[in-house]
C-alpha cells in the first residue's frame, strides 16, 4: 500500500513528538527542557550569534528567545558578555555547559532507541534522504 505523502508529512511530525516527548521528559530529570538544552547547544555552537541567530536556530521568535534567555541567565545557565558595539552576547556558564554535555547523553539515549530498529546502512540512507529534503534549491519534485 503506498502511503499519501499528508501520511508520510504526519509520520515525520509523530516522529518529532515522540522525540520532544521523551527528551523533555528525560531532561526533566536534570532539571532542563528540550528548548532550554537546544538554546544551551546552539549557544556552544555559534558562541559569537546574536540573539536573533539564536531564536531563529532554536526555532523561537526573537521575543520567546529572549525570554528563554533571560530565564537561563536567572537560573546561571548561561551569561551575558559585551559583544561587538552596543551588541550583547551569551555564553555558557561552567553550570550550563554541565547541562548540556548531560543533556547531550540524554538526547543520544532518546534517539538510539528511537532509530535502533534501523541497521547503519538504513540510518545512512534516512540521513542521506533527509538531506536531499532539506537542501536548499533543490527541485520541486522529488518524486520519480
Amino acid at each position: 500500500m503506498t502511503r499519501t505523502l499528508q501520511e508520510i508529512g504526519l509520520s515525520v511530525k509523530r516522529l518529532q513528538a515522540q522525540h520532544h516527548r521523551l527528551a523533555n521528559e528525560r531532561l526533566a530529570a536534570i532539571g532542563l527542557s528540550l528548548v532550554q538544552w537546544d538554546a544551551l547547544r546552539h549557544l556552544a555552537q555559534n558562541p559569537e550569534a546574536s540573539l536573533h541567530d539564536l531564536a531563529r536556530l532554536t526555532f523561537q521568535t526573537d521575543q520567546s528567545f529572549g525570554a528563554l534567555a533571560a530565564r537561563m541567565t536567572e537560573r546561571g545557565l548561561i551569561e551575558r558578555v559585551p559583544g561587538p558595539g552596543r551588541a550583547v552576547r551569551h555564553q555558557l556558564t561552567v553550570k550550563g555547559e554541565e547541562l548540556r554535555q548531560a543533556g547531550g547523553g540524554i538526547l543520544d539515549q532518546v534517539l538510539a532507541s528511537s532509530f535502533g530498529p534501523l541497521s547503519p546502512t538504513q540510518l545512512a540512507t534516512f540521513d542521506d534522504l533527509l538531506q536531499l529534503l532539506l537542501t536548499p534549491g533543490r527541485p520541486a519534485s522529488g518524486r520519480q
